[in-house]
């Protein structure tokens, strides 16, 4: 099977980053597609995807799937074991995956996804905090019924579904109790969210449509090595370490130079070294 993925902007675009998981997780290889929301950019890559209207969009050996939930359908069917085998919680990890799917409106108007950096002073309403409440209920009782450290024990659908919520918890600094704390640190200390992250922030895009007017603060995820971009193309490796073509851009990590075989492979490894093994095999040396 081959498949392709539409997606938007990765710091923003919630969607897609659920279903972006759903292929990094199971290890799914996957042609992905991004377009800039918001523009021309993405009717146009849409055109590809027709009949959809939104990202993300999947196409599978020509056939389109579009909304979350029905790629995540999909693909269960091709990869059973994204779903808890269990019957129980199986029903119990589709109802949550429903309930995010079609819930929660004032926290996602209010708190939309933004993972560039967290925002300081943030009040949330009533309304947000009663869908807070409502996750942390969800959140409890599947943690405690299965006993961690994903939601339904080993990492599911309704992981993926989510973790754009709890990156939103850490973006506005809403409240949360013990269960919900160890289960964001989770989700954003994870590799495949900290890569997604990393991509997004190499982007270099912000959407203004998504300021809120507040004193940005750092976000609250794992710390990230120190490393800068340098400019020419001298570096200790003479192949890039994700794609073996040959240096062309280089970034400086504890007074080493390092390469890469472009701009984009170079900034997603400064914006958070650790999160890409390939990387990692090189500076640990």
């Amino acid at each position: 099977m081959t498949y392709h993925l539409a997606i938007g902007d990765r710091s923003y675009s919630s969607w897609s980053l659920r279903a972006w998981l759903l292929f990094a997780k199971w290890n799914i290889p996957v042609r992905v597609e991004t377009a800039r929301i918001y523009t021309d950019e993405l009717p146009t890559l849409l055109q590809r995807y027709a009949p959809s209207r939104l990202v993300p969009a999947m196409k599978r050996d020509g056939v389109v799937t579009h909304d979350t939930l029905a790629i995540a359908e999909t693909l269960a069917e091709d990869h059973i074991t994204m779903w808890p085998t269990d019957a129980a919680a199986r029903a119990h990890a589709r109802s949550m995956t429903a309930e995010m799917h079609s819930g929660f409106p004032a926290l996602r108007l209010a708190c939309p996804m933004n993972l560039l950096h967290g925002w300081d002073g943030f009040a949330p309403a009533e309304d947000v905090l009663a869908d807070c409440a409502r996750i942390e209920t969800l959140w409890s009782a599947a943690l405690q019924a299965s006993g961690g450290p994903w939601l339904f024990g080993d990492y599911t659908v309704a992981d993926a579904f989510y973790a754009p919520v709890a990156t939103r918890f850490a973006t506005y600094g809403l409240p949360r109790g013990g269960d919900a704390g160890a289960y964001i640190a989770k989700t954003l200390a994870d590799g495949h969210f900290r890569r997604w992250r990393a991509m997004g922030v190499a982007e270099n895009y912000v959407q203004t449509a998504y300021d809120m007017g507040l004193p940005h603060v750092s976000w609250s995820g794992p710390t990230p090595i120190p490393a800068q971009a340098v400019s020419g193309s001298d570096a200790e490796n003479d192949r890039c370490p994700y794609s073996g073509d040959p240096v062309t851009d280089v970034l400086e990590i504890d007074g080493r130079r390092i390469g890469f075989c472009n701009p984009f492979c170079r900034d997603k490894t400064v914006a958070d070294p650790a999160a890409w093994p390939a990387f990692m095999a090189i500076y640990e040396k």
